[in-house]
């Protein structure tokens, strides 16, 4: 019986080939900054400061942007690697895409900006921009991304190299 020279660890993660996360916790900072500006308030307007406005204000806004940040972190993140495209839950296999769109010129829209948006939201986020994609069985989607030229441009290079450019007529 021989044994096998190389062995790979089971857990070994593919190539990271675009990430983009949601927010940033940086956001949760309004609510130190706006308890500060209502003690400021406060001081200006010469009563003193009570801290039970200043506090709840604290408490309010970075609580409910915590709750913001950590629902664009689980629902907007984009994640591209040599097996998997991952846009907020859903994650589509990289061998299912075929085809990368061209960018959107002109003043007609071309029919992939009316297809099913990638991910588990009715469309693309706002600040996003789409990306048609043709997938097997003859399906259409939309990726999306803030840095749409870099998650096209590594869509592109991943499908190039798995399937050869059709030749131009």
């Amino acid at each position: 019986m021989t044994e096998p020279t190389e062995t790979q660890p089971a857990d070994t993660q593919p190539e990271l080939l675009f990430y983009e996360q949601g927010a940033s916790w940086l956001w949760v900072l309004a609510g130190p900054a706006a308890g500060a500006a209502m003690a400021m308030i406060q001081l200006s307007a010469g009563y003193g400061i009570q801290w039970v406005v200043p506090g709840l204000f604290f408490v309010l806004v970075s609580g409910f942007l915590a709750i913001q940040v950590k629902a664009a972190r689980i629902h907007t993140s984009v994640e591209l690697t040599t097996e998997k495209l991952r846009q907020g839950t859903e994650v589509t296999l990289t061998d299912e895409i075929v085809r990368v769109y061209p960018e959107a010129t002109g003043s007609e829209t071309p029919k992939w900006q009316y297809a099913r948006a990638l991910g588990e939201l009715t469309g693309v986020p706002r600040g996003r921009t789409g990306i048609g994609l043709r997938l097997t069985n003859d399906r259409t989607a939309q990726a999306w991304a803030r840095k749409h030229r870099q998650l096209r441009a590594a869509l592109t290079n991943l499908i190039e190299e798995r399937i050869p450019p059709e030749p131009a007529p």
